[in-house]
C-alpha cells in the first residue's frame, strides 16, 4: 500500500508505517536540518521540501495513494506553549485537510498534540476540521493514545485524528486496545547503550544541572522543579516524561548515573525528602557530577528510531527532531490499526 508523509520531520511516523508495510513514496518537510536526517534514511521516498503550501500539487500528482500522514506543527496548541491559535503554524491543520481532499485517500492519520483533540479552547477548531474532512467524504475518529500503552518508555499522550472513506464505519477501538503492551523501564531501554562517551552513546548534552534558586515541588520527586531551566529528573525504573523538543539545554532531562548503573540511592529522591521534610541547602550545596543531561543517543531510542539512525544537523536541531518526532512504535501501532482497516 502507498502512503504520503506530510511534516515529515526526521521520519519518526515514517518508521512506523514502513515497519506496518506501507510504502511512503512522497513527503513533505520544511525545516533543513529535519529535511537532511530525512533523505539520509529514507532515500526511496520522494522528498518535497519547504512550506507545504508551495508543494500541495506536487504532493497531489501522486494517484491510487492508500494513506496520506503527518502531524502538523502543535506550538498553536500545546500546552508547553503559548496555545494561539493565530499563530500561522495553527492553520497548517487545514494544509493537511487540503492535501487529503486532492489526493483522496482511502485514509488519512493526521496526529497532534492532546489539547488539539479535548480542549474547549479548540472546539470550534475541531469541529471545522471534522467537517472538511466529512466534506471530503471521510468518516473522522479522534483517538487519544498514551505512547507509554503500546510498548513506548514514555508518558507521551496525543490525538489522533483518523478518517476512512465513507461507508466504512468500523470503530478503531477494539483494534488499539488489543495492540497494548507494557513498556519497559529506562534503566532497561538505556543501560543496554553503555554510559555516556562510550561508542553507542557518544553525543553527549553539556549543559549544566545545578539546583534551583526556589524549587517548585510536587508530590513525586520526578516532577516539580528541582533544577535550573525545565529539564525534569527521570526515573530510571519508570518511564520518561514526554521529551521536548526543547532539549538542547537546560530543558534537557536529568539521569542519576549512579542510580541507573550502580543501583546506589537516587540523589534526587533523597533531596526531594529533604526539601518535603523542610530542609534547606545543608548537605546539598552543589549536584554530583553523576548528574548528567540526557544524550542525543538515549532521546533517539526513548522515541523508537533504531540505533543506526543517521541525525542530521547541529545538536540542537539534532535534539529537536528527536522531540518533535512520533515515537516510532506508537506509528507502527496506527499503521497496522490503519493497515487492517483498510
Amino acid at each position: 500500500m502507498k502512503a504520503i508523509s506530510l511534516f515529515s520531520g526526521a521520519g519518526g511516523m515514517d518508521i512506523g508505517f514502513e515497519r506496518a508495510g506501507f510504502e511512503v513514496v512522497a513527503a513533505n518537510e520544511l525545516d533543513p536540518h529535519a529535511s537532511a536526517t530525512f533523505r539520509e534514511n529514507h532515500s526511496k521516498t520522494k522528498l518535497f521540501e519547504g512550506d507545504i503550501n508551495d508543494h500541495i500539487s506536487n504532493l497531489a500528482s501522486f494517484k491510487d495513494i492508500d494513506v496520506v500522514f503527518g502531524g502538523p506543527p502543535c506550538q498553536g496548541f500545546s500546552v508547553a506553549g503559548k496555545m494561539n491559535l493565530d499563530d500561522p503554524r495553527s492553520e497548517l491543520v487545514f494544509s493537511f485537510a487540503d492535501l487529503v481532499d486532492r489526493t483522496l485517500p482511502r485514509a488519512f492519520v493526521m496526529e497532534n498534540v492532546k489539547a488539539l483533540g479535548v480542549l474547549m479552547k479548540f472546539s470550534e477548531i475541531r469541529k471545522q476540521l471534522i467537517a472538511r474532512f466529512q466534506k471530503s467524504g471521510y468518516s473522522v475518529q479522534l483517538h487519544i493514545l498514551n505512547s507509554k500503552d503500546f510498548g513506548v518508555p514514555q508518558v507521551r499522550e496525543r490525538a489522533f485524528f483518523i478518517g476512512l472513506r465513507t461507508g466504512d464505519h468500523k470503530n478503531l477501538t477494539p483494534e488499539f486496545v488489543s495492540r497494548m503492551k507494557p513498556a519497559p523501564t529506562l534503566r532497561e531501554v538505556i543501560v543496554p547503550l553503555g554510559k555516556p562517551g562510550s561508542p553507542k552513546n557518544s553525543k553527549i548534552c553539556n549543559a549544566k544541572v545545578t539546583l534551583a534558586i526556589k524549587p517548585v515541588l510536587r508530590k513525586s520527586p520526578y516532577a516539580g522543579m528541582l533544577f535550573n531551566g525545565q529539564g525534569r529528573p527521570l526515573n530510571p525504573d519508570g518511564w520518561a516524561s514526554t521529551l521536548p523538543a526543547s532539549m538542547g539545554g537546560n530543558r534537557t532531562p536529568i539521569i542519576d548515573d549512579y542510580h541507573l548503573y550502580q543501583n546506589k540511592p537516587s540523589w534526587v529522591e533523597n533531596y526531594h525528602r529533604h526539601l518535603i521534610s523542610g530542609g534547606k541547602s545543608k548537605g546539598f550545596h552543589h549536584v554530583p557530577s553523576y548528574l548528567r543531561r540526557l544524550t542525543i543517543n538515549e532521546a533517539a531510542l526513548l522515541q523508537g528510531f533504531p540505533e543506526s539512525y543517521i541525525f542530521c544537523g547541529p545538536n540542537s536541531k539534532i535534539y529537536s527532531q528527536i522531540g518533535n518526532a512520533v515515537p516510532c512504535e506508537l506509528a507502527h501501532v496506527v499503521a497496522s490499526v490503519i493497515s487492517a482497516a483498510l
